[in-house]
């Protein structure tokens, strides 16, 4: 484990505003002996050798006595201030630091396994924390202050970044990073309990088989974890267009076109909007289209993509249920400028999506696949549902574990007649049942209409 990694004591972070002067003082000296333009000439890890040697002749010459753990220490916080992000290094170094809250210089929280823990660390003064603030915004060029108090951005290494000040934050100046983890693989995330080889083996199907799927879920239940994972089935020498507010996906395909965002500049104009990409992408010739997630307008624009001619897309939405995301859909719909019919809107979704996955995390921070649903209703019927995959949880145990197990039932005849049109087998878990047919037992079981 690193040093930075190690720094978490609380005599080391949380006392101290003295301990934080101390670092104060030791950069101001450390600038003051320094060529600011020879420095900048060097490359980053000869930048940080040649800091830690001067603040070492520094410190010798005129420092505290210190232990060599104490003074290794002291070096590397105070070149971490004057190089980097402060307090924040050492996390951004923790590779099980999904993300990392700030909640005004005194208070610091990270989330690490689906769990949130508040660490005892600190800045050591509010000027501090938004000197840190202000380092990070600018390496997008953007600014923050009293009339620019919220800025959301990535990171060029990958993190997207969350800012809000006062007077609109009253517990200070407050940052949020969240850190993407690596791209995991379906047959990963099985070790981890999202799912089972059976549900596998069906997602597997339906992508192949360019069925249009939505990932729906709440915030942090790994949309976009299981989303990459699920692109990575789409065979190679299809051509792919991901559209992102922040990009996170991380597709390992040959033939991949990534889109991003762009917010508007600091005299707001310039702004690129996820519809204003979704739009674009029809005329690139795509053949399958990812959305990081739908949240507007663009929302019809995906549902009309989805049902000419672009099968296989794949998006994610924000809800908490699969009635709940088609709902959230025929919402979304709407608030484009086109004036649509709610019961339009419900023919464009019935028409467009044909999977639903539902994702939840757990109690105890893991996440699981809870629910995969196919849409059964046609036109401007009321939506339908169908469970053919869930996960049922058993009361939580002594151990603060969820445990439970997957059920598997039976797929509609017409989307088990697709699939084998698209020469994939069907999981030996999945029955197959008759919709058309009233008397079919099986369809009580998992037919639902989402009011």
């Amino acid at each position: 484990m690193s040093l930075r990694a190690r720094i978490t004591a609380p005599d080391e972070h949380a006392g101290g505003r003295e301990d934080g002067h101390l670092v104060a003082t030791y950069r101001t000296k450390l600038l003051e002996e320094i060529d600011l333009a020879e420095m900048s000439s060097l490359a980053a890890g000869e930048r940080r050798a040649r800091l830690e040697r001067v603040l070492a002749h520094i410190i010798s010459r005129e420092g505290p006595v210190l232990s060599t753990a104490e003074r290794s220490q002291l070096i590397r916080r105070v070149v971490d201030e004057a190089l980097g992000l402060g307090v924040l290094e050492p996390l951004l170094e923790d590779a099980s630091i999904t993300e990392i809250m700030v909640n005004g210089p005194d208070s610091i929280f990270v989330e690490r396994a689906g769990r949130v823990e508040q660490l005892p660390m600190r800045f050591a003064s509010n000027e501090q924390l938004m000197q840190t603030i202000e380092r990070i915004v600018s390496t997008v060029n953007r600014r923050v202050d009293e009339s620019n108090p919220m800025v959301d951005a990535r990171l060029p290494s990958g993190e997207r970044v969350n800012v809000i000040i006062p007077p609109l934050s009253l517990t200070g100046p407050t940052l949020t990073i969240r850190r993407f983890p690596r791209a995991y693989r379906l047959q990963e995330l099985i070790g981890l309990g999202t799912l089972d080889e059976q549900m596998l083996m069906l997602l597997s199907a339906l992508v192949r088989a360019r069925f249009n799927v939505i990932v729906s879920g709440g915030t942090g239940s790994g949309k976009t974890t299981l989303l990459n994972a699920l692109s990575g089935l789409i065979p190679d020498h299809e051509r792919i267009i991901t559209i992102e507010d922040a990009a996170e996906l991380q597709l390992q395909q040959a033939h991949v076109i990534r889109l991003e965002t762009r917010p508007p500049n600091v005299e707001g104009k310039g702004q690129i909007t996820i519809r204003d990409l979704v739009r674009n992408s029809l005329r690139m010739r795509p053949d399958r289209i990812i959305v990081g997630e739908v949240r507007g307008g663009e929302t019809l624009d995906m549902l009309q993509a989805m049902s000419t001619g672009h099968d296989g897309s794949l998006a994610t939405v924000h809800a908490n249920s699969a009635e709940d995301a088609l709902m959230r859909l025929q919402t979304l719909g709407s608030m484009s400028e086109v004036e649509i019919p709610f019961e339009a809107l419900r023919d464009q979704i019935n028409s467009a999506i044909d999977v639903i996955v539902q994702l939840a995390r757990m109690a105890d921070g893991s996440r699981k696949i809870s629910e995969v649903a196919i849409l059964v209703s046609h036109g401007r019927e009321r939506f339908q549902i169908a469970t053919v995959s869930r996960f049922l949880a058993q009361p939580m145990s002594a151990d603060r574990v969820v445990h439970g197990r997957f059920e598997h039932l039976a797929l509609p005849r017409r989307i088990a007649d697709r699939l084998h049109l698209a020469n994939e087998p069907i999981p030996p878990a999945f029955g197959v049942a008759d919709l058309d047919d009233p008397l079919d037992p099986l369809n009580p079981l998992y037919v639902r209409e989402a009011q």
